[in-house]
């Protein structure tokens, strides 16, 4: 075993001397590298977060969530075959709606129009009406399980990713399929879109986060920063930037150019969704608890009627494995 060898610092920089296993000159062959300051900002504290509510209602693991645009209600998606609409105020069952065979995965609400949409293991992709409450079109082209949804903020077009590798874009209205991007070598668990290019942002478990180009359908850059599955990420609604989760980290990126900002804090365990809020009085969890009166249920978590004290920073609370974390902004 070598010994340790002594640190030596370089004037003017913090640095620390690293000795090669293995090297006969453990001075000859040593690295200077610089500790870099971290920038991410010392979180201020707050008081702690208290469960508020526990909504039961479903038979199987949460594995969805989405809100209304208007922050009246919100829906879930689980393991028993079925979407429910809850109150958001009360916390009451205002809809049981049926039609997937299998769990459902993916849940987003339009603001552009009064349609859900939903997708789940049994491949299939619905729209569903809201005034008629009823499936008004699916989408059929996955040829695997679907895990992921968005809604493109400004034009008629839905994006899904699944256990195919692929993330296909539909038109809502016609039911066509308008393309399919393809790239991932492994299954697209998370997908956004924007305004601007990149239109589309994809993450996957090959450990990759493609940009693409809508028009064209191909890849604008690839992120390969994550050492292990990209099972989440969600796009900031102010600042030109996204978060993106995985088993070894959350890390912020910057927009348009992906450019890479700072870790969020080690991630405990696996994420499979993660939500930057912009009120700041609750936090939405999906339980996934494997036995007894745990199973089915949603937890509404509300902080002790204070706001977090720093601005313009994000911070990160996590909860139980492996439903979501949590990024609230302080500045929204």
């Amino acid at each position: 075993m070598l010994p340790k060898a002594p640190d030596s610092v370089v004037p003017g920089k913090n640095t620390t001397v690293l000795s090669i296993p293995g090297s006969s000159d453990r001075f000859s062959t040593s690295a200077l590298m610089e500790r870099l300051p971290s920038r991410w900002p010392k979180p201020a504290w707050h008081a702690p977060w208290k469960n508020y509510r526990v909504i039961s209602g479903h038979l199987g693991w949460v594995r969805s969530i989405a809100f209304d645009p208007g922050n009246e209600w919100f829906c879930t998606g689980s393991a028993d075959r079925t979407i429910k609409i809850w109150d958001l105020a009360s916390g009451t069952l205002k809809l049981t709606l049926t039609g997937h065979i299998e769990q459902v995965r993916g849940l987003a609400v339009s603001q552009r129009h009064t349609y859900l949409f939903s997708a789940g293991d049994d491949k299939q992709v619905k729209c569903w009406d809201l005034e008629q409450n009823k499936v008004i079109r699916s989408y059929h082209g996955h040829l695997s399980g679907v895990y992921c949804l968005a809604l493109h903020p400004t034009i008629d077009v839905l994006l899904t990713g699944g256990r195919g590798s692929v993330c296909r874009v539909w038109d809502i209205r016609t039911k066509a399929h308008v393309a399919a991007l393809t790239g991932h070598d492994n299954t697209v668990c998370s997908v956004f879109a924007r305004p601007t290019d990149p239109q589309v942002v994809t993450g996957s478990h090959d450990t990759t986060i493609k940009f693409w180009d809508l028009v064209a359908g191909k890849t604008m850059c690839t992120l390969t920063h994550h050492k292990k599955s990209v099972r989440a990420m969600t796009l900031h609604p102010k600042e030109k930037s996204f978060a993106s989760a995985s088993a070894d980290n959350i890390k912020k990126f910057s927009l348009p150019k992906g450019e890479f900002l700072h870790n969020m804090l080690g991630s405990p365990t696996i994420l499979d969704h993660i939500y930057i809020m912009k009120l700041l009085f609750f936090l939405l969890q999906g339980t996934m608890e494997a036995c007894g009166f745990g199973i089915g249920r949603v937890a509404i978590i509300f902080s002790k009627n204070r706001l977090l004290s720093s601005l313009d920073h994000w911070r990160v609370k996590h909860v139980y494995m492996p439903c979501l974390t949590i990024i609230v902004d302080q500045g929204l």
